[in-house]
């Protein structure tokens, strides 16, 4: 945390309520306070663009909104702003669109109804540590990930799956791109899942991520 300096926060949601609701948390919080809201990605992009000079410290950026949503804003932030930190904010834990949030850069996936204490504990690991990832964005993030002093062994073209599991792409696209049956594919995924003991895609990514198989 900054010494003597209130971390600064933007809020990017569309539901008012709850934009609201959530400023007065984080203004409740030592050390935190929000110097801006906007209802949607277009606005926030505009700002960015016409202040390129703000201290911002963490965006909390909804993934459903109107005129430009989660998805395409964090696309615009990875391509103009990479340094900015963000957390998606979510109703919902559909796997392909945390996939997209996090493979564009996205530091940190939350639930909205989150507790305050998680919310907390969120926001300060992203500032410190450059991320957060709960249990169920996760997956099972295990034990052989989480300890270094064991190294897993992947053959080349498992890397080269992981890489496009970390895309956009179905399975049966991945198949085509690495001139694959959609069962031997199939057959990659489950390996690397016991392999890495991950039970979602979401945890592969997430482990891509970790060992820089990919760059976010």
């Amino acid at each position: 945390m900054k010494p003597n300096t209130k971390n600064r926060i933007i809020i990017v949601d569309d539901h008012q309520l709850f934009s609201q609701s959530l400023e007065l948390l984080i203004n409740s919080f030592k050390d935190f306070e929000v110097i801006n809201r906007f209802e949607n990605g277009k606005l926030f992009v505009t700002h960015l663009q016409d202040h390129p000079e703000d201290n911002i410290d963490l965006i909390l950026l909804d993934v459903n909104m109107p005129v430009l949503d989660g998805v395409s804003t964090m696309k615009w932030i990875k391509e103009n702003r990479p340094d900015l930190k963000v957390i998606a904010l979510s109703v919902n834990d559909d796997e392909e669109i945390i996939i997209k949030m996090i493979t564009n850069g996205a530091k940190g996936y939350l639930l909205k109804d989150t507790s305050p204490e998680i919310f907390k504990e969120a926001i300060i690991s992203v500032i410190e540590k450059g991320f957060y990832f709960t249990e169920l964005v996760s997956g099972m993030l295990v034990k052989k990930a989480n300890n270094d002093s064991k190294k897993i062994n992947l053959k080349e073209k498992e890397i080269v799956f992981i890489k496009h599991a970390c895309t956009e792409k179905t399975y049966k696209e991945i198949a085509s791109e690495m001139c694959l049956s959609p069962k031997t594919i199939d057959g990659y995924r489950e390996c690397l899942f016991d392999k890495l003991e991950i039970k979602t895609r979401i945890g592969l990514v997430l482990y891509a991520i970790k060992h820089k198989i990919v760059l976010v």
